[in-house]
């Protein structure tokens, strides 16, 4: 049995060539062979985000607190709150980050296949960052209290 205790591992600034915006990453775990799954939990300031990228294996989001937006590739900006979990399958093209006057944190869960757990892409330009949730009424305040679906997005 292996423990890490909280802050036992150091914060990491999110890289601009990944990120628009300011990102904090806090390592949580990162297993050892021949287990390949890593998770972080990755805190967005209002307005940041990740640039476009895959994972060949996938990721999983749970989002932890806050307020924010995930996107794949020709679907529609989805607002995404905590308890939400979001599922992205093997390369498919996406980006996440918090909504833009809202910080948000999730955990992100994925695996390495050859030593590799993601595809770095463009940056989102901001007018498609801005442009939003389709959904009329989206916002936390509009959402009604309970618990919180789940968010699976499928490739088309």
């Amino acid at each position: 049995m292996e423990i890490k205790r909280t802050g036992s591992q150091s914060s990491s600034k999110g890289p601009a060539d990944w990120f628009t915006g300011t990102v904090r990453i806090d390592p949580l775990f990162l297993a050892a062979d021949p287990a390949r799954a890593a998770g972080n939990s990755v805190t967005f300031e209002p307005g940041a985000r990740t640039a476009w990228h895959t994972h060949p294996l996938g990721q999983i989001l749970v989002v932890t607190s806050g307020c924010g937006r995930a996107q794949r590739w020709g679907g529609p900006i989805e607002e995404i709150h905590p308890g939400d979990v979001i599922w992205f399958p093997p390369g498919e093209k996406h980006w996440h980050g918090a909504a833009p006057t809202t910080a948000m944190t999730h955990i992100a869960i994925q695996e390495h296949l050859n030593g590799k757990s993601v595809d770095w892409m463009e940056p989102v330009s901001e007018e498609k960052y801005q442009a939003g949730p389709k959904s009329p009424g989206a916002g936390m305040a509009a959402r009604p209290a309970g618990p919180r679906p789940t968010i699976r997005h499928q490739p088309s």
